[in-house]
């Protein structure tokens, strides 16, 4: 090869080396920030107080790079061991739904590492469940998930303060030991069996009233008709009211001479 052809060959290769470096500072000056994410610029170490929105953006090429966070909500599971005020030992399983603040995305990074379930989230929210916890029985905890979620979710939103957005938490189950599961079952039936009881009693309570009230009003009803009869006046008025069937009265003259009828029920006596 003579030294033409080698010069041209020689620079051929720097051209398309050229060409090479010369995309790659181009395209390096580019970043693009997902949707959900904010991004944090770190420059040869330095790391840019200001996040980066999401979107396309332009940097120093080479020398800085773009870390993607998220800022969608998480969910994070863990088990939270702990014991109730009677000194059972309760197994709680959580779901924790979380996201990291917009505008704590630098310090999460340069604090933590991104590594915030593990250093922050955990240790805080096992430390709120076995506070809550401690001030209840097992039995309690069992029964009112609801409250001791409330308590918890309170107490973790103030350890945090506001490093971490904690959007709910969520009791996904409680394990008990097989003693004190079968112990609280046992008293859930004498409770239903006592309730049960009790509405028996109460039921009992207001038939006898019943009962006392018609009696009552039988006997008031007797006596006024034995009074009827005692005075002569009234022994007739009694009668055609008794056998009086609701139909209206049947109307016969006219002037002074007018006379109502009653409709009588039949009454059918055997002989004896």
């Amino acid at each position: 090869m003579n030294d033409y052809s080698l010069g041209k060959s020689i620079a051929t290769i720097l051209m398309i080396v050229g060409a090479i470096l010369g995309l790659s500072l181009i395209l390096g000056g580019f970043y693009v920030i997902d949707p959900g994410h904010r991004g944090v610029a770190v420059t040869l170490g330095n790391v840019d107080p200001q996040f980066k929105d999401e979107g396309l953006g332009f940097k120093t090429p080479w020398i800085t790079s773009i870390i993607q966070v998220p800022i969608k909500q998480q969910s994070h599971a863990l088990n939270a061991p702990c014991f109730s005020s009677d000194l059972q030992t309760m197994q709680i399983s959580l779901q924790v739904l979380f996201r990291y603040p917009e505008s704590n995305v630098v310090e999460l990074y340069q604090e933590y590492n991104l590594n915030v379930i593990e250093g922050v989230l955990n240790p805080k929210v096992q430390e709120s469940i076995k506070e809550v916890t401690a001030q209840s029985s097992a039995e309690q905890c069992v029964k009112n998930r609801e409250m001791i979620k409330g308590l918890a979710l309170d107490k973790i939103r103030k350890k945090l303060d506001g490093l971490l957005t904690v959007e709910d938490l969520i009791i996904t189950n409680i394990d008990l030991s097989k003693e004190l599961e079968k112990a609280i079952e046992q008293k859930m039936v004498q409770e239903q069996e006592a309730a049960k009881a009790k509405f028996k009693l109460q039921q009992a309570q207001i038939d006898a009233q019943t009962a006392v009230v018609r009696a009552e009003g039988e006997a008031k009803a007797v006596r006024i008709r034995n009074e009827a009869l005692r005075d002569g006046s009234g022994a007739i008025d009694l009668l055609i009211a008794e056998k009086w069937d609701g139909k209206a009265p049947q109307v016969i003259g006219s002037g002074a001479g007018v006379q109502m009828l009653l409709p009588l029920r039949s009454t059918n006596h055997k002989e004896k």
